[in-house]
């Protein structure tokens, strides 16, 4: 058993203040598990801030550094083992466009899409109307919009190129219909769970701020057990382990189509992932305690 720990959390990405509540969750859960916990908060794009003499490092990082595999890289390097994927995997799924070309290839549906420039935003949509427009390579629905008319389209496109590093904007088919979201811890997947969210758009407000939206559990039936087979293929095609939700839309005809892989699931008190893991009958504490127990280095 690894017994004293180090939760890593803050961080300089915009879902700092997120990290910092999943990272207090997470500290007092562990704590209730019987480790030691040591709360780490990052003010840089380095692991010189964690603590020395840990067993392990629980990543409650989100965004960024803590994502991108420049984190998980360090660590690897410092031969510390961590919880979550490892770097290859974070940046293959902090990259959308790469991750949905994996999950393609695996045979797991993504909505169609393109990967504009900000100069886009001054010609036409090059997909019908409705479309998603998001940047390529962040998390947590920052920079996301919804365009249904062609007056939306320039806002939406630079808005999202500006929260990119290289300066782009990704544009995705809306999918109408459900919100699921299927979180894969290990290997195994969770109960589904359905977003209800303000006018079925769940952006960063929905997200994180609580009482917004509403968590259901779909009966279980084919199409339940069918996003589950698809996220841990999603999980397994993208190279994560550890803990993953795998972010999906059920149309109205009852496709799936995976949205991202997040490999930093949120850990607040309207996270999804302790939800779906308390349903399956996994308390916080234990499942804290089951990442921790699994966490490695490359």
């Amino acid at each position: 058993m690894k017994k004293r720990i180090a939760v890593a959390m803050g961080g300089t990405s915009h879902e700092a203040e997120v990290s910092l509540r999943s990272g207090a969750a997470v500290a007092e859960a562990l704590r209730a598990a019987g480790y030691d916990v040591l709360e780490a908060r990052l003010t840089k794009d380095s692991v010189d801030e964690l603590p020395r003499g840990v067993d392990a490092v629980f990543n409650a990082l989100h965004g960024g550094y803590g994502e991108n595999g420049g984190f998980q890289a360090a660590l690897d390097a410092a031969g510390l083992p961590y919880t979550g994927p490892g770097a290859a995997a974070s940046r293959l799924c902090m990259d959308k466009p790469a991750a949905k070309a994996a999950l393609r290839k695996a045979g797991v549906p993504t909505p169609e899409g393109a990967v504009l420039t900000a100069a886009a935003a001054d010609f036409p949509p090059p997909l019908p109307l409705p479309l998603v427009v998001k940047p390529p390579r962040d998390g947590s629905s920052v920079g996301l919009s919804k365009v249904t008319e062609p007056g939306q389209w320039a806002a939406a496109v630079r808005l999202a190129a500006a929260q990119d590093a290289r300066g782009e904007a990704l544009a995705e088919r809306f999918i109408p219909g459900r919100e699921w979201a299927v979180g894969v811890v290990c290997g195994q997947a969770l109960p589904v769970l359905e977003i209800v969210a303000p006018d079925g758009w769940y952006d960063y407000h929905a997200k994180y701020a609580p009482g917004v939206s509403c968590h259901l559990f779909p009966p279980e039936d084919a199409l339940t057990r069918e996003a589950q087979r698809l996220a841990v293929a999603a999980a397994e095609a993208t190279g994560c382990r550890g803990a993953v939700r795998v972010d999906f839309r059920l149309s109205p005809e009852g496709g799936l189509f995976a949205l991202e892989v997040n490999t930093s699931p949120g850990c607040t008190q309207t996270s999804l992932l302790p939800d779906a893991a308390a349903r399956a009958g996994i308390p916080f504490p234990a499942l804290c305690a089951r990442l921790v127990e699994a966490a490695t280095h490359d």
